[in-house]
């Protein structure tokens, strides 16, 4: 059995899929242990509480700079035999917990890595209606040491449309690609089935 915990901020559309991953059995021999975030009053965390998930709050103004805080968290991590993280929204500097957690750290971005690499979030819908881009879509991934996008896991294309407003293509990027690429990810993980062979993750059949 995996043992997981989500970092979580905002609205927590990203952790939603990973419930409802959890609440219809999608994914084997998992179990979404804690959630964690540095706001008691986000959306995420309501979330998690509504579900019966534990969550905790890791107060950034309670230390002195984001090493310490990182320290914090991945101490509280380890206290609770986590063995794998999930980004789901988390905005804040993962300080030193990729070095903890080495090709254990899960996440997704709304674009097509390495596209828009260096955009912002919540610039990337502008950004691919600005340069006029026909594909767009998701990427699930591995952290790197730095917390950024390391090894590319999945990805899912999304078609731009003449008509799109950054509003109608962030919906549709986030539902169907992020939100299924990140429980597929995790599934995947779960069943052993991902390789690192140099920056390349290669998917071994069932």
């Amino acid at each position: 059995m995996v043992r997981a915990a989500a970092l979580v901020s905002g609205d927590g559309y990203k952790l939603q899929a990973v419930l409802d991953a959890v609440y219809f059995q999608e994914i084997p021999d998992f179990e979404l242990v804690a959630v964690l975030s540095p706001d008691k009053n986000t959306k995420a965390m309501k979330r998690a509480v509504s579900s019966g998930i534990p969550a905790f709050v890791v107060d950034p103004d309670l230390f002195p700079n984001i090493t310490s805080h990182s320290m914090a968290i991945a101490n509280k991590l380890r206290d609770m035999d986590i063995d794998l993280v999930i980004l789901a929204g988390y905005r804040l500097d993962l300080g030193v917990i990729p070095y903890q957690y080495r090709n254990r750290i899960i996440g997704t971005r709304p674009c097509l890595i390495p596209a828009f690499e260096e955009v912002p979030d919540e610039e990337i819908f502008h950004a691919v209606l600005e340069r006029g881009v026909k594909i767009t879509g998701a990427t699930a991934y591995f952290a790197d040491n730095d917390g950024l996008v390391g090894s590319i896991i999945l990805q899912k294309s999304i078609e731009v449309h003449p008509d799109d407003t950054p509003e109608s293509l962030r919906s549709r990027v986030v539902e169907e690609g992020e939100w299924k690429l990140l429980p597929q990810a995790i599934s995947l993980y779960c069943e052993g089935r991902l390789s690192h062979h140099g920056n390349r993750v290669l998917i071994s059949p069932k």
